[in-house]
């Protein structure tokens, strides 16, 4: 019994260590943009394209706080979420102005087009919301807005973020959709396998089974 509680102890000082270590996971990338007002007064043809510092790789979490000043009560704010801007896969996310506030979310990728996931025409988004898309090796594509769920968990064959385009009209002689604010878009990625805290629960249910086995066999003993 006292060779157990030495080696619980002995453990204790471990758990420090890898939390120090945790902060240590050269996977982990992090790149914060802010999106100008004037960036949504072109159209589709003309978007402006943000190459992102960092590739973001299979787990990453997005979020998007729009803090526009709309002009245009028919205008949107579209912002695409791209791999590659000369490939046709990418994830849109358009918000539209006051009075309706419309939400909605898309997918295009090469094999099935171009397809609507969700769409709120009245309501779906407001000032001070912040809308969160985040991928993930195993849950794949979702997307809420506060508690709300607008995409869960859908397989869009893994997806890479390396570009952030924007637009907000339709045609040119449209008038403009913003007359001041901004978009603020941050995102994080990493690969929590390379985290060494990562394996922690492993190693403690591991010795916790060992020290289990030892304790049955003492006492048979």
């Amino acid at each position: 019994m006292r060779s157990v509680i030495v080696i619980l102890l002995l453990m204790t000082p471990l758990l420090p260590v890898y939390a120090q270590q945790s902060t240590m996971n050269k996977s982990v990338h992090y790149d914060s943009v802010e999106i100008p007002s004037n960036a949504f007064n072109v159209v589709r043809d003309n978007a402006t394209i943000i190459k992102l510092p960092h590739e973001h790789v299979t787990n990453w979490q997005l979020t998007i706080e729009n803090k526009l000043t709309y002009s245009n009560p028919k205008g949107s704010a579209i912002i695409r979420i791209y791999e590659d801007p000369s490939e046709a896969k990418f994830i849109e996310i358009g918000m539209g102005s006051p009075p309706d506030y419309r939400l909605w979310m898309a997918v295009n990728t090469p094999e099935d087009g171009y397809f609507v996931l969700h769409d709120e025409k009245t309501g779906g988004w407001s000032p001070g919301q912040i809308v969160t898309v985040q991928h993930s090796s195993n849950g794949g594509l979702s997307a809420t807005m506060g508690q709300q769920v607008l995409v869960d968990n859908l397989d869009v064959s893994g997806f890479t973020v390396r570009d952030i385009e924007v637009a907000g009209l339709d045609s040119v002689s449209d008038p403009p959709t913003t007359s001041g604010g901004d978009v603020s878009i941050n995102i994080v990625s990493g690969d929590p396998a390379a985290n060494p805290i990562f394996y922690m629960p492993f190693i403690v249910v591991g010795v916790t089974g060992a020290l289990i086995g030892i304790l049955i066999k003492t006492k048979k003993r």
